[in-house]
């Protein structure tokens, strides 16, 4: 099995600069995309951003030129580095990852989430 574990978030004004964290940990054979995305109150949940291995990225059209993505492969671990931040940033913020996995069978496939961290913006 393969968790994915996240750090950071907490409260924050606006206008000010937050940093998240997420760790893989387990049966890894390969990570593939990693991804944040966030869920306000009473919304579905949305992308925030991904990267692939190789590095290429993808922000939400909200968070572009304030948020950055990035990864390192040999942590397995995903970063999230929020600028500029808004009160209608303000959500549960939740780490993906696509994995391969050691079974004892071969390597599996499979999507992860990470529980969660509460990042909430004052006015």
């Amino acid at each position: 099995q393969v968790q994915l574990v996240e750090s950071g978030g907490g409260l924050v004004q606006a206008g000010g600069s937050q940093g998240l964290s997420c760790a893989a940990s387990g049966s890894i054979f390969k990570i593939n995309t990693m991804g944040w995305y966030r869920q306000p109150p009473g919304q579905q949940r949305e992308l925030v951003a991904k990267i692939t291995s190789g590095g290429t990225t993808n922000y939400a059209d909200s968070v572009k030129g304030r948020f950055t993505i990035s990864r390192d492969n040999a942590k397995n671990t995903v970063y999230l580095h929020m600028n500029s931040l808004r009160p209608e940033d303000s959500a549960v913020y939740y780490c993906n990852a696509d994995v391969n996995y050691y079974a004892t069978w071969g390597i599996g496939s499979r999507n992860y989430w990470g529980q969660g961290t509460q990042v909430t913006v004052s006015s």
